[in-house]
C-alpha cells in the first residue's frame, strides 16, 4: 500500500505515466486489510471498546455481564454478515436464483437502484477485478469476527449455546413483527448500550443501533455494508494505515530513545526541562499515530522512570503522560485533521494551518506547568551543552526530517496527501531498517500484524459508524437539529458553551475516529446557523474530544494509562486532574478566539 503511491508519485514526475487504476487497486487494499485486521483485533480481544464495568461487579455477576456482551456481539455481527452477503450477491453477475428469490423485493429493489454498471458491463476493481469479489471480504470478515466472539462467550460451552442461538431467535422474532418492528427499536438500542458497557466492542453498538433504525425504518440493512464499502473505499482513507504504519515503525524503532536525547540536550537546562521534553516527545509521536493510546502504551515505559530518576514526584510524572498523549492531535500530520477534512469537505491543507496555533496554545500551557513543577521541587536540571545538544540532533536528524517531509510536500502541492504518506512510511523505513538497522527485517511481519490489528479496529468503526450516520442523514437528523437550535439557542456564545460540553461527554464516551464520522455531521448545519467557519469547527470538536480523553472519570487515557503504569483508576485521574483544569482553560480559549484557527486562512 506504501509502494503503490510512491510508484505512482514517481512514474508520474518522471515519466508522464502512473500505474494504471493504482487508485482502485489501494482503495480496495484499504477494505481488505481493515477487515483482515479487524479479525485480528477480535482473535486478540483489541477491539475499540468503551471502558467496561464489569470490572466493578461480584465474580458470578461478571460472567453473566460478559455472556450477555458476547450474545450481543454475535447478533450483531450476524446481522452484519448477512446484510453485506446482500451487497456482494447483488452486485454479483451471476447469482444463484433461489438466492436472488430469497431477497425480499424492498431488498431488491434497493440493489437494483445502486447496481455498478458502466458502458454495459460490471465495474472492475483496476479494470481487472471485479468489485463484487472486492467487497466479498466484508461477509467473511464479519463471519470470522463472529465466530471468535462467540468462542469466547464465557462461560464455556453454555455461553457458546446461548450466542449461536441468539441470532436465529431474533432474526425470528423480527420477522414476525413487521410493521410493528419500529417500536423495539428505542429497547433494542439500549439493550445494545448495556452490552457496549459490559464490554462488547464500540463497533457492535454502533452497527447494532443503524440495523436497528434501518430494520425499524424498514429499510435494508444491507445500506450498513454499502456506506461501509463507500467510506472506507473513499480517495483519502488509504492515509489512515498509512500513516498508522509510520507511527508503528517509529515506535518499534529506537526512534523514541534518539528523540528523547534531542529534547531533553535542549530543553534539560531549563526548570522542568525533562518533563518539557517529554512533552514535546509524546506529541510528535501522538502527530503521526493520531492516536493517544498508543502514545501512552509506547513511550510511557520509556518516560516515567526517566522522570522518577530525574526527582520529578511521581504523581506528577504520571498525570503528565496520561495527559500528553493527546497534545499531537491539532498537529500537521495528524490523522484526525485529515480525516475530519474528509468528512467536512474542507481541504486538507486548510486543516493543517488552521491547528497550527491552536496544537501549539495546547502544547505551551502544559510546558509552563512543568516548568513550575520544575522550580518548586527537586527535580534535576542539565547543563546546556552545544556540543551534545548538536551531536543528539545529528543522532536523530532523520527522523526529525520525517515531519518536514511530508508538510513540505503537501503543502507545496508536489503530490497528494495520500502519496506523501506513502513516501513518509518508504522514507521512515529506509531509515529504521537501513540507516539506523534498530528494526531486524524478521520483526517487520510481527509489525505488519500488530499495525494491521490497530487499523482493522479503527477502520470497522468508522465504516459501521457511517451506516449509522447515513440514516440519520436520511431521516433529516441534522436539518431538524439545526432548525431546533436556531429556534431555541440566539446567542453564538451559548452554542459554543453547550457545544464544549457536549463533545466533552462525546470524547468520554466514544473513540476519536467514531465521533468524528457520527456527530460531525450532526454539528456541521448548526454550525452554519451561527456562522462558524468549518476549519474552526474541527478544531473545536478536537479540542474538545482530546480534553474528553483525559476527564475523570471515565476519559480513555485515564483507562489506558491505569493499564501502563499498574495504577488505580481513581489515582491516576487524580494525577491527571491539574493537567486537566489546563486543558480545559486551552479549549475554552480555543473556543471563543476563532482567529487562533483563521489566522492562516483566507475566509471572507
Amino acid at each position: 500500500m506504501s509502494l503503490i503511491p510512491v510508484v505512482e508519485f514517481l512514474g508520474r514526475r518522471l515519466f508522464h505515466s502512473g500505474i494504471p487504476g493504482a487508485s482502485d487497486y489501494l482503495r480496495h487494499l484499504t477494505l481488505w486489510l481493515g477487515f483482515l485486521g479487524a479479525s485480528l483485533a477480535a482473535r486478540d480481544e483489541r477491539n475499540l471498546k468503551i471502558a467496561s464495568l464489569t470490572n466493578w461487579f461480584p465474580g458470578p455477576l461478571q460472567s453473566v455481564a460478559r455472556m450477555y456482551a458476547g450474545v450481543a456481539s454475535v447478533w450483531v455481527c450476524g446481522v452484519l454478515f448477512w446484510a453485506s452477503l446482500q451487497l456482494v450477491i447483488a452486485e454479483a453477475p451471476a447469482a444463484p436464483e433461489w438466492v436472488r428469490n430469497a431477497m425480499s423485493e424492498g431488498m431488491a429493489a434497493f440493489f437494483e437502484a445502486r447496481l455498478l454498471f458502466e458502458d454495459g458491463g460490471l465495474v472492475k476493481v483496476g479494470g481487472l477485478v471485479p468489485v463484487w469479489i472486492a467487497e466479498s471480504i466484508m461477509p467473511l470478515g464479519f463471519v470470522m469476527m463472529g465466530f471468535r466472539f462467540l468462542w469466547r462467550t464465557p462461560p464455556g460451552w453454555i455461553g457458546r449455546l446461548v450466542a449461536a442461538g441468539a441470532l436465529p431467535a431474533a432474526i425470528a422474532v423480527a420477522a414476525g413483527l413487521g410493521d410493528s418492528a419500529s417500536a423495539l427499536v428505542i429497547p433494542g438500542i439500549l439493550l445494545l448500550l448495556a452490552a457496549a458497557l459490559f464490554g462488547a466492542p464500540i463497533f457492535v453498538l454502533l452497527g447494532g443501533a443503524a440495523a436497528l433504525l434501518f430494520w425499524g425504518d424498514m429499510t435494508p440493512v444491507a445500506a450498513i455494508p454499502a456506506e461501509t464499502y463507500r467510506i472506507v473505499t473513499s480517495d483519502v482513507f488509504p492515509i489512515i494505515p498509512i500513516f498508522t504504519w509510520v507511527g508503528y515503525i517509529l515506535s518499534e524503532g529506537n526512534a523514541s530513545r534518539r528523540l528523547e536525547r534531542v529534547f531533553t540536550s535542549w530543553f534539560g537546562w531549563i526548570p522542568g526541562g525533562i518533563a518539557v521534553a517529554a512533552t514535546l516527545l509524546c506529541a510528535f509521536f501522538t502527530t503521526f499515530t493520531g492516536a493517544s493510546g498508543v502514545t501512552i502504551l509506547a513511550l510511557g515505559a520509556l518516560m516515567l522512570p526517566v522522570l522518577k530518576a530525574n526527582r520529578y514526584p511521581e504523581s506528577f510524572s504520571i498525570g503528565l503522560l496520561t495527559s500528553t498523549g493527546s497534545l499531537g492531535l491539532l498537529l500537521p500530520p495528524s490523522l484526525v485533521i485529515i480525516l475530519y477534512g474528509v468528512i467536512a469537505h474542507v481541504p486538507i491543507v486548510d486543516m493543517f494551518l488552521a491547528g497550527i496555533l491552536p496544537g501549539i496554545l495546547m502544547i505551551l500551557p502544559i510546558c509552563l506547568l512543568c516548568i513550575w513543577v520544575g522550580r518548586r521541587t527537586s527535580a534535576d536540571r542539565r547543563k546546556f551543552h552545544l556540543r551534545e545538544a548538536l551531536h543528539s540532533l545529528a543522532g536523530a536528524v532523520w527522523e526529525m526530517l520525517l515531519p518536514v517531509l511530508i508538510l513540505g510536500l503537501i503543502l507545496t502541492g508536489l503530490c497528494t496527501p495520500v502519496e506523501a504518506a506513502a513516501i513518509g512510511a518508504v522514507y521512515a523505513l529506509v531509515v529504521e531498517l537501513g540507516i539506523y538497522r534498530d528494526i531486524k527485517p524478521r520483526r517487520l511481519f510481527r509489525i505488519l500484524v500488530d499495525c494491521s490489528t490497530m487499523v482493522g479496529g479503527i477502520l470497522l468503526v468508522l465504516g459501521v459508524a457511517m451506516g449509522l450516520t447515513s440514516y440519520l442523514v436520511d431521516a433529516e437528523v441534522p436539518i431538524h437539529a439545526a432548525h431546533w437550535v436556531e429556534e431555541h439557542i440566539h446567542s453564538p456564545w451559548v452554542f459554543l458553551l453547550a457545544l464544549n460540553l457536549g463533545l466533552l461527554l462525546v470524547g468520554c464516551f466514544m473513540d476519536i475516529f467514531s465521533a468524528l464520522i457520527v456527530v460531525v455531521p450532526l454539528l456541521l448545519p448548526m454550525a452554519q446557523v451561527f456562522g462558524i467557519h468549518p476549519a474552526h469547527l474541527g478544531i473545536i470538536f478536537l479540542a474538545n474530544l482530546q480534553l474528553g480523553y483525559m476527564t475523570p472519570p471515565i476519559g480513555m487515557n485515564l483507562f489506558l494509562a491505569s493499564f501502563r503504569f499498574n495504577r488505580p483508576l481513581m489515582r491516576v485521574a487524580a494525577d491527571a486532574l491539574p493537567f486537566v483544569v489546563v486543558t480545559a482553560v486551552v479549549v475554552l480559549l480555543i473556543t471563543y478566539v476563532p482567529w487562533l484557527t483563521t489566522a492562516f486562512l483566507s475566509v471572507e
